[in-house]
């Protein structure tokens, strides 16, 4: 499988996740916009949100999606992430019914309790995805339901950007960044018992320009997919 360093353009220093994150927690919100991610949830036909009792969101951050969930009629939200500074302004937020600091692929929660698995924009850090799968499969509930938000394979290759942030004082800094092609995610989540249920993607169009005018090159490419799975045992 290809890796991310084999279309690296921009060589930042990098750090691992947690410290990444903890450094990029206080300007987070400024720089991550709804088009990447929120936008797609919005279009998903699955789950019936309103339906859903009880979610995990792994790799919750400050709490974006797990707002976007109470929003749309989820009351009982447990977040877990693995950076102390993203988890602060989660609990800020207060969209979550806990929140504990912990690694997506083991999140120390309770097996089989929730309706629905949700992770978005993190499988960019993860260098393997099975355990990931593994884990949501043992989270969730039978017709349990996993979300998984991530950036677009074929954006990362042509783009060659990193994850990455710029603090406040100072040069851009990467977190590290692994690709996976879809077929990886396919392949992990099968092997852990999901069966794909929904796919879509978002591209790179009016709305993304109107925040990002520069990124007139690369209208049309797509940016992030969401994968919808069922866990039907």
């Amino acid at each position: 499988m290809p890796a991310f360093a084999d279309f690296d353009r921009r060589n930042y220093p990098t750090v691992d996740v947690a410290t990444g994150y903890d450094g990029w927690a206080p300007t987070y919100e400024r720089t991550v916009l709804d088009v990447m991610d929120l936008a797609l949830l919005d279009r998903l036909r699955h789950p019936g949100w309103a339906q859903v009792r009880r979610a995990a969101d792994l790799g919750c951050g400050t709490g974006r999606t797990g707002d976007w969930l109470r929003r749309h009629g989820v009351t009982d939200i447990d977040g877990v992430d693995v950076s102390a500074g993203m988890l602060e302004r989660a609990r800020e937020r207060g969209a979550h019914t806990t929140l504990a600091q912990a690694d997506v692929r083991d999140t120390g929660l309770v097996s089989g309790a929730y309706d629905l698995v949700i992770a978005s924009l993190i499988d960019e850090h993860l260098p393997d995805l099975g355990p990931f799968y593994a884990e949501a499969w043992r989270l969730a509930a039978p017709g349990g339901t996993c979300v998984m938000v991530s950036f677009h394979p074929q954006f990362i290759m042509v783009t060659g950007m990193p994850t990455h942030y710029t603090p406040d004082a100072g040069e851009p800094v990467a977190i590290s960044t692994h690709l996976h092609l879809l077929s990886e995610h396919m392949t992990a989540a099968l092997n852990a018992g999901w069966v794909l249920t929904e796919i879509t993607e978002g591209l790179v169009d009016d709305a993304w320009l109107a925040a990002k005018p520069k990124w007139a090159e690369l209208r049309g490419q797509p940016f992030s997919v969401a994968l919808v799975w069922t866990r039907q045992s």
